[in-house]
């Protein structure tokens, strides 16, 4: 059996689309957990679209802003099923045909020892060169099983992995505590590497395929960067001793070979740019404690996130929408 868990804030029409191709895959998901953030958006998208009769297996938890949590919101979407596999999504991953859960489970499947299994993500239409190559780099066309003696060779992407769209071991998932309960991002790869360190193995499915990608700006690479830095900070017994400098170098010199093939050399001035912001913010979020509050508000791409940790903005206000608590009520 497989139930599939949805994060959304504010989603699109685009949402539709992704459980109408869930409801039509080849293996069907036993349920659809939405965990919605800020319940006011989602009945204003769904208000008079007869939502309840097209998506009847679809179960929505509405929680509020000052709630979520990366890893402590999945957390509770776990706790919604009981499912043998558990396929977590974001709203924006568009499922690219009917098999894609089927391409999910198959290697868990025939394997006991995996514990995770995440999809392809391909680029939409509209994405720009490098993020097409970016898609590309980041996840080929070829299947790959990855366990923890792979650290040695690999180093961070032997524990690469993306909640995009990726299906966990019900059972390993319990067996590990789930995922880290506090984390501004990177709760996907925190478990990856536990699982890996249990002697479990990650399988990237390359069969399993969504659209998914950004055209993210240097200010929005450098927000997400510098919270991507500080989920290292905060976790040096995942990332402590592994540079992930080295495959960032890699990226840059592959990408700009890329579109100096491809007659995009003109789009290189702006792709560094980037590059620089996206280093910048990385390596201003390693070394976050060195910078004021002001300071981390402007440069996260989160700034709840630190409210809550500071306890600046502790109550949460009813009438913004939130769900129920662990005892339903």
């Amino acid at each position: 059996m497989v139930d599939v868990a949805i994060l959304t804030y504010k989603p699109e029409k685009s949402i539709f689309d992704i459980l109408e191709k869930l409801e039509k895959q080849t293996v069907k998901p036993n349920k659809i957990i939405l965990m919605n953030t800020e319940q006011r958006y989602l009945e204003k998208l769904i208000y008079g679209s007869r939502f309840v009769n097209r998506f009847p297996n679809v179960e929505i938890r509405h929680i509020s802003k000052l709630e979520f949590n990366h890893g402590r919101t999945r957390n509770k979407a776990a706790k919604r099923s009981e499912a043998e596999f558990l396929v977590f999504m974001t709203q924006d991953a568009i499922p690219a045909d009917l098999n894609m859960i089927e391409e999910l489970i198959r290697p868990m499947r025939q394997y006991e020892d995996i514990a995770i299994s995440y999809a392809r993500q391909l680029p939409n239409e509209d994405a720009s060169p490098a993020e097409k190559f970016t898609r590309v780099y980041n996840y080929p066309d070829e299947d790959e099983e990855k366990t923890f003696e792979d650290i040695n060779t690999r180093g961070i992407k032997a524990f690469f992995c993306s909640n995009v769209c990726a299906c966990y071991r019900r059972s390993v998932f319990d067996e590990l505590g789930g995922f880290v309960d506090k984390t501004i991002f990177n709760e996907d790869m925190i478990f990856a590497y536990n699982a890996l360190a249990a002697d479990y193995s990650i399988y990237y499915a390359s069969k399993a395929k969504v659209y998914h990608s950004h055209n993210y700006t240097a200010r929005a690479q450098f927000k997400r960067n510098f919270d991507l830095g500080v989920s290292q900070a905060d976790h040096p017994e995942v990332f402590g001793g592994i540079r992930s400098e080295d495959e960032g170098r890699r990226y840059v010199k592959e990408c700009i070979a890329y579109l100096m093939r491809s007659g995009k050399f003109y789009l290189v001035p702006e792709f560094v740019i980037k590059c620089v912001a996206r280093y910048s913010g990385y390596r201003k979020g390693l070394n976050y404690r060195k910078l004021s509050r002001k300071k981390i508000l402007k440069y996260t791409s989160d700034p709840t996130y630190w409210k809550r940790s500071w306890d600046l903005n502790p109550s949460i206000d009813v009438t913004k929408g939130y769900g129920k608590n662990e005892e339903g009520l």
